[in-house]
């Protein structure tokens, strides 16, 4: 079975650690107009993220209220702050310095996990990653969703699988970790071609995944497509089966960071079984065989 990050970060830190994500107010080359208007099919207005910057928090307020949320809701003392929204190293080095500084800088912060584009990176970048984080750790999640090009051209993500393995060389030149995006569901897709993705995602060498069901949320192209009827999502049933086998094919050393996505009720469409987290999870433990008493905890 794999580590979860949580069992990951235990035993690095010797204590609980949280994550706590993080809106930086940035864009997307995918919906600014340099690749593209619009984002991907299934975005929405806040980048898969928390939408805190356009309400007005900033980077401060934003690791000051999360940090006490954790403390009273975890226990956690240690904190791992996490870019989250949109793609974390999409600006001026100027700026990105300033965000990297901002969180990181707390002494309970015990590293960075930077989610971005595997077409939003080079040396630069990760050079500055590397000196601004020092001795604390750092994750960099990219997305991929899919290794089927066809698939990232239907869905509208604006690179292909190649970015992908090149980010990843790129960034293990650098000694840093990296954690995979993937969603299971994605339109025309069959299980046949999340498998494949999985194998050719074990086979980049990353050290870790997070895995995403797609939901229809309000707001987005991919809603049209299901009202019109063009979509159908994955099923839970076959979702939690997938999401087991690829668990069992990435083998030990992979840290496990999500199993299944979560949405609030406001903005989600379908499938509504994505309102039900905590039992996916038990549906997928349960796929895995493992028992009550030997359960993994998988906290974002």
């Amino acid at each position: 079975m794999c580590l979860t990050l949580n069992e990951y970060l235990k035993a690095k830190f010797g204590v609980r650690v949280q994550k706590i994500p993080l809106d930086a107010g940035l864009n997307c080359p995918n919906r600014d107009g340099t690749k593209g208007k619009g984002g991907c099919i299934y975005c929405n207005g806040t980048g898969s993220g928390t939408g805190a910057a356009a309400c007005g928090k900033d980077l401060h307020q934003q690791m000051e209220d999360g940090m006490k949320w954790a403390q009273r809701r975890y226990g956690a003392t240690r904190f791992l702050s996490y870019l989250q929204s949109f793609s974390n190293t999409y600006a001026p080095l100027k700026r990105l310095a300033e965000i990297y500084r901002t969180v990181l800088a707390p002494d309970e912060v015990v590293g960075i996990s930077i989610a971005t584009r595997p077409d939003c990176i080079d040396e630069e970048r990760l050079m500055l990653i590397k000196e601004m984080a020092g001795r604390k750790m750092v994750w960099m999640e990219y997305g991929l969703q899919s290794a089927n090009d066809a698939t990232l051209k239907r869905i509208n993500r604006g690179h292909s699988f190649q970015d992908f393995v090149n980010a990843v060389n790129i960034t293990h030149e650098f000694g840093i970790p990296v954690c995979c995006h993937v969603i299971f569901g994605l339109p025309g897709e069959t299980p046949e071609d999340m498998q494949n993705t999985i194998e050719r995602v074990r086979m980049s060498g990353v050290e870790g995944i997070k895995f995403h069901q797609l939901s229809v949320l309000k707001g987005t192209c991919l809603q049209r497509l299901w009202e019109d009827g063009d979509y159908q999502p994955i099923s839970q049933g076959l979702y939690t089966e997938l999401v087991a086998w690829a668990v069992r094919h990435l083998g030990s050393e992979c840290v496990i960071h999500r199993l299944a996505a979560d949405h609030s009720a406001d903005v989600l469409l379908a499938p509504l079984w994505s309102l039900k987290k905590a039992e996916t999870i038990q549906m997928i433990y349960k796929r895995l065989n493992c028992n009550k008493h030997n359960v993994p905890k998988f906290r974002d």
